[in-house]
């Protein structure tokens, strides 16, 4: 018994949004049936963000990784950009 308590203290989140997801696509399936477009939108984008707070749970990715990672994208596509030539074609819009 303590191991099942154990397992579920420690993948409480993973539990949590792995409920959450089941939920979103339970209530996307209603709301597609009952002809509520935009409520299954809404069911559905809440479905992809708890599968992406699952996934990234899982692999122990938190919020300082995903801001660190973002610093480094940052600074090299600063880095690839003061690299490329002045007359580079540029679309404006």
């Amino acid at each position: 018994m303590a191991t099942i308590t154990t397992g579920v203290v420690l993948l409480r989140w993973q539990l949590l949004s792995a409920v959450l997801m089941f939920l979103a696509s339970t209530l996307n399936i209603q709301f597609r049936k009952s002809d509520a477009i935009g409520l299954a939108v809404i069911s559905s984008a809440l479905g992809v963000a708890s599968a992406c707070w699952f996934a990234t749970g899982l692999l122990g990715i938190t919020l300082v990784d995903i801001s660190t990672i973002w610093s480094n994208i940052e600074s090299v596509m600063v880095e690839v950009m003061s690299h490329t030539p002045p007359e580079w074609p540029m679309v404006l819009v």
